[in-house]
């Protein structure tokens, strides 16, 4: 089997293990650092479970000061550092090296402040996305992105990865509700980005380093905007019966102006597999289903509504069902938010892609999508973001059965590719990562990827943090500079899969 190929290990720093963790136990006190493979063994991967490596050691600081404590001996003595939050994402942003430590951030987990006069909070990374609406919600506030990950993925993650949400059509993804960070680089240096306003003076650096995916720096201390409860929301199920026609409705909704709260769409086993799950009362008998919700003064919430539905059926929508109650709306919410583990019922293993388009083009990338299927003979179940053209196909597979997962990352690429031809893009929230890694040349020309390691090395000139990630080749600084892309390349060794 092929493995996947991460930065040649360094012989080097392994045989000084043991100095480094005698070092990382004088930083952070030896109960903060873990260093026997079983109890390391948690940490070989993330939600990209497919791909497994165990770190060289784990370090667990509790404090900024240990944080660049241990980033400054790193940079000193040459050690890889791969940043963890919770370990939720899906493209391998938080695989580890075999001869670096893995930095645990999961013990940043308190809220510093909370603000509603100036509607903001600030958090440590390691609290989760929903903990920040919970901790505001007896204000009448919450914090709107919102991944369907929520209960578990955390805010400095969210920032990595620039993580998103079923209400993010309305809302914005991380970077437009974020306000300021605290960041560690990796020689040490404490600085901090942005603040508790809504704009900051100089260079975007805080748009910069969200979505950055610990390639920069680790942020240790996050500033939110919150957001006012909307005086009304009411969630409407659409059924369709096809996934062309309630493509279509989702493009004509956009069109009329209409900016709905959240806009999600499922096929039919991904409707089968939530209504299994969680009985939200979702229609069987059709082959799409929409969740349109729309927020804000009651007249004009129950005014789209009508607007809305007529819309639907004017699409050939057979199912029209509005949420009469908070509770109904909820649950219309909880089908769709607890789909992905419901398609686990459907087979012992699915891959999660996530690629995004423009909406108009979802109607031919679903029939595509369908074609593949029956090429490669792997079924897919479809949950997205519709009102945003983030697509996260479910990839059906059997990791039991002999190439059955190259098979369906083989699937997976074709899809990332579609998307990328259509006028979309590789990602919309999960992330670059190892999993897109590879594919980054079919969007960006060598130039383009040039360019951003240029970027890359302003920050980390010697590629010490979470080195293996984003790019398809590492490029030596000194190479960049001189405006060489062919040169100086590093060779990635393979990493087993499982």
């Amino acid at each position: 089997m092929s493995g996947l190929k991460m930065p040649a290990p360094d012989k080097k720093i392994l045989s000084r293990r043991d100095d480094i963790i005698d070092a990382l136990e004088t930083i952070v006190s030896s109960e903060g650092v873990i260093s026997h493979e079983i109890e390391m063994r948690p940490y070989e991967s993330d939600g990209l479970t497919a791909y497994r490596q165990l770190p060289m050691v784990v370090v667990l600081p509790e404090t900024t000061e240990q944080v660049a404590g241990i980033l400054r001996y790193c940079h000193k003595h040459g050690v890889k550092v791969v940043p963890r939050g919770a370990g939720t994402s899906l493209s391998g942003g938080a695989l580890p090296l075999s001869d670096g430590v893995l930095l645990g951030m999961a013990r940043f987990n308190r809220i510093l402040e909370i603000d509603t006069q100036n509607r903001y909070v600030v958090a440590q990374p390691g609290v989760t996305n929903l903990g920040i609406s919970d901790a505001v919600e007896g204000e009448g506030f919450y914090y709107a992105p919102d991944p369907s990950s929520q209960i578990a993925c955390t805010i400095g993650g969210n920032v990595a990865e620039n993580s998103g949400g079923v209400h993010s059509l309305k809302y914005g993804l991380t970077t437009n509700n974020l306000l300021g960070v605290e960041l560690v680089l990796i020689n040490g240096d404490i600085v901090r980005l942005g603040g508790n306003h809504l704009d900051a003076e100089g260079y975007d650096l805080l748009g910069l380093v969200t979505g950055s995916e610990g390639l920069l720096g680790v942020v240790t201390e996050v500033t939110v905007r919150i957001l006012r409860k909307p005086e009304t929301a009411r969630a409407v199920l659409l059924g369709f019966p096809s996934s062309t026609d309630a493509g279509n409705c989702v493009a004509a909704i956009i069109s009329a102006g209409i900016i709905a709260g959240g806009m999600e769409m499922m096929d039919r086993p991904a409707i089968k597999a939530a209504e299994a799950f969680v009985n939200a009362g979702y229609p069987l008998d059709v082959e799409a289903l929409l969740i349109v919700e729309l927020d804000g003064p009651k007249v004009e919430v129950d005014e789209l509504l009508v607007r809305v539905e007529k819309i639907a059926r004017d699409h050939n929508a057979g199912h029209v069902r509005v949420s009469t109650s908070e509770e109904e709306r909820n649950v219309f919410w909880a089908g769709r938010k607890a789909a992905f583990p419901a398609i686990g019922r459907l087979s012992p293993d699915y891959y999660c892609m996530d690629g995004t388009i423009p909406r108009h083009q979802l109607p031919k990338v679903l029939e595509r999508m369908a074609e593949m299927s029956n090429r490669f003979g792997l079924k897919v179940a479809n949950v997205f973001h519709a009102g945003d053209g983030n697509l996260h196909p479910l990839i059906l597979y059997d990791a039991g059965v002999d190439g059955e997962l190259e098979t369906a990352e083989e699937f997976g690429a074709e899809i990332l590719k579609l998307c990328v031809e259509v006028g979309g893009v590789l990602t919309g929230e999960h992330g670059v990562g190892v999993e897109k890694r590879d594919l980054m040349g079919e969007m960006f020309s060598e130039e383009d990827l040039a360019q951003q390691q240029r970027v890359k090395c302003a920050f980390d000139a010697r590629n010490l943090l979470n080195p293996g990630k984003m790019f398809p080749q590492l490029r030596r600084c000194a190479e960049l500079g001189r405006m060489h892309v062919h040169s100086g390349q590093i060779p990635f060794p393979d990493i087993p899969r499982f």
